[in-house]
């Protein structure tokens, strides 16, 4: 198992953590909506309980989701901004270079009169 293998397989297995991690802390959630009302009976009290739970989830992933489409935008946004900042320091040093070479042609002249 190469270093990609074990990093794919490191991150399919903190996925299932967040996810069981995420579920019971809709199933704890649930619990606590539930909780007044103590009136219904029990079996309506689960399903409410179910459904609470089925929507945290549904929302946990879309925020997962959108997390992670901001994130790839925000990086594609710092490459591009990388690669200009890098485009510009290299003129710059292109420009330095020549500027020095035309002071070399023009200042070793003057130093052999």
């Amino acid at each position: 198992m190469n270093s990609e293998d074990a990093q794919v397989l490191l991150n399919e297995i903190e996925g299932h953590l967040l996810i069981a991690a995420t579920r019971e802390e809709g199933r704890t959630a649930a619990a606590r909506f539930s909780a007044p009302f103590d009136w219904l009976p029990q079996d309506r009290r689960e399903e409410v309980e179910r459904r609470f739970e089925t929507e945290y989830l549904a929302l946990a992933r879309a925020s997962w989701q959108h997390t992670a489409e901001r994130a790839a935008e925000v990086r594609d946004e710092y490459e591009a901004a990388y690669r200009d900042l890098r485009r510009r320091l290299l003129a710059g040093w292109l420009l330095a270079c020549a500027a020095l070479m035309a002071a070399g042609v023009v200042l070793v002249p003057l130093t052999r009169l």
